[in-house]
């Protein structure tokens, strides 16, 4: 293994490119696989799970000056979560070609446990961060890294202005004689000296760091931070457990009833009613709010985006946005060349809505 990851690492481009080559072949593969959907799909997550296995190798490459507990974890959740996502249309599509459309259901709420159960230990074992797509993002705080940077930015330049290193430098023209010869002398012990005060300093920064960035609990979140961590929490362990307990409400009452529907849309907007509030940039009576990163405010945006996936979702797609779709191609396919552009968009979102797992948001 440590061989491959040395590979990967030595020869980032060319492995990107043998990845690409190998996903423009997959478009060949469904007229092959024509009887079955398993083949394609399990080609496809195969490829998918080797490309996130290989970025992952490139971004946990060893650099001396990284910041310190900056969301690392002994056990690579992120890595977990994005191999699930990879493999869970699979999931979905063999157990409807075995068990059937009804029974499916009953593998794809296991998939969505076993995604709840990682996510959230993804969340506590990072501090309880805010978990970016889903968790398959590691979240490293950017203010942390950027003071880090200052920091040994501006400890060299101390460390630096009381050594002699300057010396060689003031006194470089009278180097031809004893005196020169002294000077240099002085000017490589200066040098030495310089290395061990930035070690020094890079010592003391690296023990305030990991100070600075230590990891909240659930205890101060939810009894230190009052009203605002014990909503902070409640919105993201929504957030997490949604996709669960959609689906179980989807092998309850089946597809086509608007309960768990309306279910999930409800968790989707108390869950973020509750992080915007506990994030809010204005404190009142003296609660401790949770200031959102770049990375952080960038994530929100996107939970919100993602929303417009409900109506994609049955019932919702069959009685309102299938005519709606239907309709708006049957006005266009008299225009040449705007209704073959207008079948190209369509056609795509009638085959995705027939998966759970396109449509999930999970």
């Amino acid at each position: 293994m440590e061989a491959y990851k040395l590979f990967v690492r030595k020869n980032r481009e060319f492995v990107h490119s043998l990845e690409s080559l190998a996903n423009g072949i997959t478009w060949l593969l469904p007229e092959r696989f024509s009887n079955s959907e398993i083949g394609p799909e399990a080609v496809y997550a195969l490829l998918g799970i080797l490309s996130t296995l290989n970025q992952h190798i490139i971004d946990t490459t060893p650099t001396k000056l990284r910041p310190p507990s900056l969301g690392d974890s002994a056990f690579p959740w992120s890595l977990f979560v994005s191999m699930l996502k990879d493999a869970e249309t699979v999931v979905e599509v063999a157990a409807e070609h075995f068990v059937g459309e009804k029974h499916k259901w009953n593998y794809l709420a296991l998939t969505e446990a076993v995604k709840a159960f990682v996510r959230l230990a993804a969340f506590r074992d990072s501090g309880f961060k805010i978990l970016l797509q889903g968790g398959e993002i590691v979240n490293n705080d950017e203010r942390v890294s950027e003071n880090y940077n200052t920091r040994l930015g501006d400890a060299r330049m101390a460390g630096g202005s009381n050594m002699p290193g300057s010396i060689h430098e003031r006194y470089g023209t009278i180097q031809q004689n004893l005196e020169g010869r002294a000077i240099s002398a002085l000017s490589c012990f200066g040098e030495n000296a310089k290395k061990l005060s930035d070690q020094v300093w890079l010592n003391k920064l690296r023990h305030s760091s990991q100070t600075a960035v230590a990891k909240q609990t659930l205890s101060t979140l939810w009894f230190q931070k009052g009203l605002s961590g014990q909503l902070y929490l409640s919105g993201e362990v929504l957030f997490i457990l949604r996709p669960l307990i959609y689906v179980l409400f989807i092998r309850r009452c089946g597809i086509r009833s608007w309960k768990p529907w309306l279910i999930s849309l409800a968790i989707d907007l108390t869950g973020m009613s509750f992080l915007s509030f506990s994030t809010n940039s204005q404190p009142r009576n003296g609660d401790n709010y949770y200031h959102l990163s770049s990375s952080e405010k960038d994530e929100m945006k996107r939970r919100k985006l993602v929303w417009a996936l409900y109506i994609m979702r049955d019932p919702f797609f069959s009685k309102y946005t299938k005519h709606r779709l239907e309709k708006t191609d049957k006005y266009f396919s008299q225009v040449p060349l705007i209704g073959f552009l207008t079948g190209l968009c369509f056609c795509p979102s009638f085959v995705a809505q027939t998966r759970y797992t396109y449509t999930s948001a999970s």
